[in-house]
């Protein structure tokens, strides 16, 4: 199984990609991970509802029939960093295909989206800008596969 991570837009800031960098290079030591930024170009002068389906046809058309689909979503379901490790741990046994996960542009998800969605994960009670949220879920995951191998990096 690979985990992929879909993002609809570059990531803006240095330093923001900076810090994904850092975690993306950690991660390729314990899976498969592919970080995959879809580009709309002009979406910026695009209606709200054009830039939303614009965005749902990209993210859709990089998944394939057996991919289970998580969208990282402030309505998802919650979990502590050890819970999220342990939810993951199910993943790996569990899928046939690949686990990818979705990061919305600045309006969510297209409802086609939605509906191809199999869950939703809540990253924080807390609302972070799309951009951020890229270096929190990199970080997150990354912190998972120390969890699970018992490594030092997570202090609980």
């Amino acid at each position: 199984m690979k985990i992929k991570f879909l993002q609809v837009g570059k990531t803006e800031q240095d330093w923001l990609r900076e810090g994904v960098e850092i975690y993306r290079k950690r991660l390729t030591r314990y899976l498969s991970y592919e970080s995959i930024e879809l580009t709309i170009p002009g979406s910026n002068k695009l209606s709200e509802e054009k830039q939303l389906q614009a965005e749902g046809e990209k993210l859709l058309a990089a998944l394939k029939p057996g991919d289970w689909l998580v969208l990282l979503d402030d309505k998802g379901m919650t979990c502590t960093s050890e819970g999220l490790a342990a939810w993951i741990n199910k993943k790996f046994v569990s899928l046939s295909g690949d686990l990818v996960f979705a990061c919305g542009g600045a309006y969510g998800f297209h409802a086609s989206v939605i509906a191809r969605s199999n869950e939703k994960l809540s990253l924080s009670q807390l609302t972070f800008t799309h951009q951020m949220v890229r270096l929190v879920f990199t970080e997150q995951l990354y912190r998972a596969m120390t969890i699970l191998r018992n490594e030092p990096y997570h202090h609980s």
